[in-house]
């Protein structure tokens, strides 16, 4: 790599230029997770459990087979074979759910079906296709469904295998038992998961709720997907991404279509919005244009720094829940793409918002960057789950990667596990869509790295 001498952290117009790091700190360090719910297994999904689960019943709760077959006696099918099957009377059938259940005596069987509680006096079950299932003929290859043959559950079967105690039978608490810990605090719940506690008989579950996050574009330009354009005007993509991108991040997403050029039209959008809001996300206008909007309508309101206060409405609240408590502070970072950001938490309960770029690239980067990392601490997951994971891999490229002095870069690409190496994907402008969705990973160029040489060791962001 080559570096360049360290860059003077003020740019000329006197303000403070932030580092990607402490603007992350700043974002984390102004949200709580939320609060604790009860939730019913399904709507809990995605959560974050808040408390151990311990198992009340062991599972399986009873001795129960694994097989569909016959409910035998070991001593009974002793040294049977095709030649020599043991004969044995079937007393009845056991099926999953039975209640009362037959008692299995000497030279007798009972029809026996998979999850069905293993009768007293039964020791093992032979599979059916280890018998003629009860037809006087070879080997079976099932059993005739009880409703058609009904006579089937009584009568005689031959047996052509021997069987060792407590062959085939699924053993009381052999995959959890009573009092053990069935989920600790702190699990994701995913699929698995929610099977687990349905199975103990848990039918609601304490959990962090999923973080319900509200997108906002804007721009007088934007047009929503499946409308005609006109001159001058652009398809909506940033709030389709961000809001699908909020999602994959564990968050309920909400989005809200293209807001135009008017501060008034902003503020009264946002305000709508944050009964329904945990984190606000808005893209576009918050740079240095005449027609910065973001940067307009929030600004005028306050901009002392959001630093200590609450997501979750803990902290320095405003005495007076009708004052307007919005703290939005708009700033220039030490990055490329994503140098304008604005950052701060408003309305009463101080409902963080973060005010990204509008130029695609550039607002999906600084969502990686900074909201992936908010939602996730929304969701009370420990920091190591918080930020996207990241790898050291060798740029593999035709010439060397530019990158700007005092600038800590990010670019896209592609990454092989195998190899240990990563390609660049598209150019580095903040417009290139098309270079985005072909990447799985974004490039780090450090702020005092000005060239990047093929063969380079490189930081690399995971973003699949």
């Amino acid at each position: 790599m080559s570096s360049s001498a360290p860059q003077d952290p003020r740019p000329v117009d006197g303000h403070r230029l932030w580092s990607v790091d402490e603007h992350l700190a700043d974002v984390l360090g102004a949200v709580r997770p939320l609060e604790p719910i009860e939730l019913q297994l399904l709507d809990a999904q995605g959560c974050v459990l808040v408390e151990d689960v311990t198992v009340p019943v062991a599972l399986p709760p009873f001795d129960n087979s694994s097989m569909d077959g016959y409910a035998v006696r070991t001593a009974d099918v002793q040294g049977a074979s095709e030649e020599f099957p043991a004969v044995l009377t079937v007393i009845g059938d056991v099926a999953a759910g039975s209640g009362e259940l037959p008692t299995v005596g000497p030279g007798e069987a009972a029809r026996i079906m998979t999850g069905a509680p293993l009768p007293p006096g039964a020791e093992a079950v032979v599979p059916v296709e280890w018998t003629d299932g009860g037809t006087g003929g070879g080997a079976a290859a099932g059993m005739t469904p009880a409703s058609a043959a009904p006579e089937q559950a009584g009568g005689e079967v031959r047996v052509h295998r021997a069987a060792e105690a407590r062959a085939h039978v699924r053993a009381r608490g052999s995959d959890v038992q009573a009092g053990d810990l069935a989920l600790a605090a702190g699990t994701v719940l995913g699929p698995p998961q929610i099977a687990l506690l349905a199975a103990i008989g848990r039918g609601t579950v304490r959990v962090r709720p999923r973080p319900r996050v509200v997108v906002l574009s804007t721009g007088s330009e934007l047009v929503q997907p499946g409308e005609p354009l006109t001159a001058g005007t652009i398809y909506d993509s940033n709030s389709y991404a961000l809001a699908a991108a909020a999602r994959d991040a564990g968050a309920i997403a909400y989005r809200v279509g293209a807001v135009a050029d008017d501060a008034d039209t902003l503020r009264s959008t946002i305000e709508d919005q944050l009964i329904r809001a945990d984190l606000l996300v808005t893209t576009g206008g918050v740079s240095v244009g005449a027609y910065d909007v973001v940067k307009e309508a929030l600004s005028s309101v306050g901009s002392s720094s959001p630093s200590g206060s609450s997501g979750s409405g803990d902290g320095d609240a405003d005495p007076d829940p009708d004052v307007d408590a919005t703290r939005i502070d708009f700033r220039k970072l030490a990055m490329q793409p994503g140098k304008p950001q604005g950052f701060g938490t408003i309305g009463p309960d101080h409902t963080p918002l973060l005010a990204l770029p509008g130029n695609p690239v550039s607002s999906y980067v600084s969502f990686e960057l900074f909201v992936r990392p908010a939602i996730r601490a929304l969701m009370g997951l420990p920091e190591s789950e918080v930020r996207r994971p990241s790898v050291r891999a060798v740029l593999k490229a035709d010439k060397a990667l530019g990158s700007p002095a005092g600038r800590r870069q990010f670019l896209r690409g592609t990454y092989d596990a195998e190899t240990g190496t990563v390609s660049p994907v598209g150019g580095s402008g903040s417009h290139l869509i098309a270079a985005l969705a072909h990447a799985d990973s974004l490039m780090v160029v450090p702020e005092d790295v000005t060239s990047v040489e093929p063969g380079t060791e490189l930081e690399v962001v995971l973003l699949g």
